[in-house]
């Protein structure tokens, strides 16, 4: 009695925000199934000309009672993608999980780094990325993604902000479960998620996973220690943002505690 699904609801970013946290949550919801891997079917040209039925094949198998949900944190900041979901499911509802901009700049520069000492690649300070000539480098791919306005405003031209739900990043990690039943009530789903669902890893330093008997936290990957960042430097990434920030919270209705 089950089969494969279109998803009815994706998590579209942002990258480094904490969509895994989101999605491996979301999946202890008996009404949520989830796909195991991030598909990149709306912002990679190469994989969305092999057409629909190439994207439901990868999705999971699900009963008639059950939402498909995928994540692709790429998603968000797509110029592409916001049109090719609407052409998909006008009335699709949407996940965005979001946090501090610059926290993600430096989770953004983090994750590159490990994966540049991993391959042995050569690595650069965060300050020598971020500061070209004494100024910002306002270009660095990460300081882009954390520009939530801009990225944004392609998205409420596709859809109208009831369908767009964001979930507190910062929040999720230190309290899971009010951003989580938020979530539920968004996708009218009962309410099945409950705090005996999470406890605090003291050594990893955020919540893991407790259902069907099983305990599991996330991957070693997530929450790797941040390099200490330059004040000086920090101050000015505050400042740029403050602006975007401003116009973010005007455009969604709801102001977040960032700098």
């Amino acid at each position: 009695g089950t089969s494969r699904q279109i998803p009815q609801t994706i998590i579209i970013g942002v990258r480094k925000g904490g969509t895994r946290a989101l999605l491996e949550m979301l999946d202890i919801h008996p009404n949520i199934v989830v796909a195991a891997t991030e598909v990149h079917f709306f912002d990679w040209d190469e994989n969305y000309v092999k057409g629909i039925d190439w994207y439901r094949n990868l999705m999971p198998f699900s009963y008639g009672n059950q939402i498909t949900i995928e994540k692709t944190p790429g998603y968000f900041t797509s110029p592409y993608a916001p049109g090719r979901i609407h052409d998909m499911n006008s009335s699709i509802k949407l996940l965005l999980i979001l946090r501090d901009p610059t926290e993600r700049v430096i989770s953004d520069y983090t994750q590159v780094y490990y994966n540049r000492v991993e391959s042995h690649k050569p690595v650069q300070l965060f300050e020598d990325i971020v500061i070209k000539n004494g100024v910002l480098n306002t270009k660095y791919k990460a300081i882009q993604r954390s520009l939530y306005d801009v990225h944004m405003e392609k998205w409420l031209k596709h859809f109208s902000l009831d369908q767009i739900h964001i979930v507190d990043g910062n929040t999720l990690i230190k309290d899971p479960l009010p951003e989580l039943q938020k979530v539920e009530r968004f996708l009218n789903l009962p309410s099945r998620i409950m705090s005996s669902n999470f406890y605090f890893n003291q050594t990893k330093g955020f919540y893991c996973i407790r259902s069907d008997g099983r305990e599991r936290c996330l991957h070693e990957s997530k929450g790797r220690p941040h390099p200490l960042v330059n004040s000086t430097v920090l101050e000015q990434l505050y400042s740029y943002f403050r602006e975007h920030n401003a116009k973010f919270y005007r455009m969604v209705n709801h102001s977040f505690d960032w700098h």
